[in-house]
């Protein structure tokens, strides 16, 4: 994977950026709030169709821009797939409706045809590291749900559609149940022939659930054996790195009389298959459907899984020092990297927001050492001196201030 050429307009502080990117590494330079990391989210937006800073893509809107009654953010990017090259291009319409209202409009185009974000997704891939990042192994369930859903979107091409598919059929489910809840209760409510209606809500939410559910196996397990060998590596073998998915309904079957396996047990479910998980799946949903009525809501399915990350069989987010949740992410996003290059045969573009800054000096020596190989790479920084001296010599240098990004060429650098 190759990005050649990048062109924004209106992306929140940069009204207007078109450049060139070499195949060599690209560090952005400049102080706080000038734009920089705002390059690395607009690209990151090509490949996920969603911000790694916000959930509502309005915001990402240039300010002064989204004041008019109509106003047009665009992305284009021109890259290379393999021997292919593409065109890539997201469109943000902001317009008013109404006297004081306002609508988004999103629209994608590749290679100059109107696509739904969940047939492109995945076509142009980005990983990127954020120090905010650190929230994927210290925040709450979602954030990690929401980590899991972005990788495998780009790497697994159905994903995305699947995971719609889901989301469509949680919600109407849960409407349901909430409805018969206040209907006066299971008995009642099931009396009168609504429990056919909830049985077709179980089987699309099995459909789409069960299939979610076992990709994150795979993946997980994937993106384990890769972690762990490169936790072992930035450690200097100190440490060992477990993954340990907590799927809300598990496939595993447990032993008799056990409720849970303790969370330092290696948990392997790479046998269970696709019709397993959905006879299970759906088995469990009719065992617990008085209790979901009561309550109102669906109360297991890939929508409350959750993801720990287990040292030397101690939670990280629990217990691991500011160290060792560093190094952990570190090691969870250049895995991601081979992890996709294994899954879609390219390697993706590798986005690095002061990331050198947050290291130590053997750290930065580990990250350029795996990430300046094979794979395109932009850094952003405030300080050059964080870098070695063969980096910033073999690197294009762009200058960033106050939203004007000025592509360079450092001294003696030539091009590949």
């Amino acid at each position: 994977m190759y990005l050649k050429h990048l062109s924004l307009t209106n992306f929140r502080s940069l009204t207007r950026l078109d450049a060139e990117l070499p195949r060599r590494a690209v560090v952005l330079v400049g102080q706080n709030a000038q734009g920089k990391t705002s390059v690395l989210e607009a690209i990151y937006f090509l490949a996920a169709f969603t911000s790694f800073q916000t959930h509502a893509d309005r915001q990402i809107v240039n300010f002064h821009e989204a004041k008019k009654p109509l106003a047009v953010t665009r992305l284009v990017a021109d890259y290379q797939r393999g021997k292919t090259k593409h065109r890539l291009e997201v469109r943000l319409i902001l317009e008013a409706t109404g006297a004081t209202g306002q609508r988004l409009r999103k629209e994608i185009l590749l290679d100059g045809a109107k696509r739904n974000a969940n047939d492109v997704i995945g076509h142009f891939n980005a990983v990127i590291f954020v120090p905010q990042m650190s929230q994927i192994i210290e925040g709450g369930p979602d954030e990690r749900r929401r980590y899991l859903n972005l990788a495998l979107s780009q790497a697994v091409p159905a994903y995305a559609r699947t995971l719609s598919e889901y989301t469509q059929a949680l919600t109407q489910r849960n409407a349901l149940l909430k409805a018969l809840s206040e209907n006066g209760g299971a008995a009642l409510s099931l009396s009168k022939g609504n429990s056919n209606q909830l049985e077709v809500w179980d089987e699309a939410l099995v459909k789409s659930g069960a299939q979610i559910i076992l990709w994150r196996i795979q993946a997980i397990q994937e993106i384990e054996r890769l972690a762990s060998r490169v936790h072992h590596e930035l450690t200097r073998g100190a440490e060992i790195l477990r993954l340990a998915y907590e799927p809300a309904y598990d496939p595993l079957p447990k032993p008799d009389g056990q409720l849970g396996l303790k969370l330092d047990t290696a948990i392997d479910r790479s046998s269970i298959e696709l019709k397993e998980i959905q006879e299970g799946f759906l088995t469990k949903l009719k065992t617990i459907r008085g209790e979901e009525i009561a309550r109102g809501v669906t109360t297991i399915g890939p929508h409350r899984d959750d993801l720990r990350f287990i040292i030397n069989k101690a939670d990280v987010s629990d217990y691991g020092s500011r160290g060792q949740i560093r190094t952990t992410l570190l090691a969870l996003k250049l895995a991601e990297v081979e992890w996709m290059k294994e899954r879609t045969g390219e390697y993706p573009v590798i986005l690095l927001d002061e990331v050198m800054a947050e290291l130590d000096a053997s750290r930065r020596v580990d990250l350029l050492r795996y990430v300046t190989r094979e794979s395109q790479v932009l850094f952003t920084s405030t300080d050059l001196n964080l870098f070695a001296p063969e980096v910033t010599e073999s690197a294009e240098i762009w200058s960033v201030q106050g939203g004007v990004v000025t592509p360079g060429n450092p001294p003696h650098a030539a091009e590949d």
